[in-house]
């Protein structure tokens, strides 16, 4: 039941006239190639250009040996003399510009203040 190259007729259950449009004129189209890709996990050759260095993980510096640990720096200290006994008494040295200082000294008990 064509008519034309640009419609197509049909009759439905019920006898009515639906016209549709024809596909295009030209004939078919030819299927596109399929690109056939080739996936490998290895590499053919080591590039020597190319180098990786890694740079975390095990320490790389060959200078330093398991004995030459760091020293763990030691807080200053400072000493005073008690103005009420005369001992000797060694402090950390403050962090403030006013700190107070107690003798050591079981008899005495003094507290020194400074500012």
């Amino acid at each position: 039941m064509i008519h034309s190259a640009e419609e197509v007729e049909y009759t439905d259950l019920k006898g009515l006239l639906i016209l549709m449009a024809a596909k295009a004129p030209g004939g078919k189209k030819r299927p596109r190639r399929k690109r056939k890709l080739r996936l490998s996990l290895r590499q053919s050759k080591i590039k020597k250009a190319d180098s990786y260095t890694d740079s975390l993980g095990w320490s790389t510096d060959v200078g330093r040996t398991l004995e030459d640990a760091p020293k763990k720096a030691e807080p200053e200290t400072i000493s005073i003399q008690c103005d009420m006994c005369g001992s000797m008494l060694k402090i950390r040295k403050p962090t403030k510009a006013r700190y107070s200082v107690t003798c050591s000294y079981p008899e005495c008990g003094n507290v020194m203040s400074f500012d």
